[in-house]
């Protein structure tokens, strides 16, 4: 059961994923897979702070959130970007998606 959890979480997630980042992406800087990451983070967090069951971690946090968000396209797009701007890209990244998972997860004890 636990697979086709996943699994139907991320068919929600990853067109989701692809629409947003698609539309937003620049040339210059990907700020649609930014916002991705950030707000699946941010989700993530959520989900981890209401402590929701293991079927819903399942669905939401493994499925929906892994669809969501991306790692292999901020990988190649850090690459893309060069040194200095990827850098910066990175640590934005990294340190965003951090603060708004602990952000979520605060948001849900509350």
């Amino acid at each position: 059961m636990t697979p086709l959890l996943v699994a139907l979480g991320a068919a929600v997630g990853a067109p989701l994923r692809y629409l947003l980042a698609s539309t937003l992406d620049q040339e210059r800087f990907p700020r649609g897979t930014l916002l991705v990451n950030v707000l699946g983070s941010f989700a993530l967090g959520l989900l981890s702070g209401a402590a929701v069951s293991e079927s819903a971690a399942a669905l939401l946090g493994t499925g929906f959130c892994g669809g969501f968000t991306t790692y292999s396209a901020f990988a190649v797009q850090t690459h893309r970007l060069g040194w200095t701007r990827g850098s910066a890209y990175a640590a934005a990244t990294v340190g965003l998606g951090l603060a708004a998972c602990a952000l979520g997860f605060v948001v849900a004890q509350a």
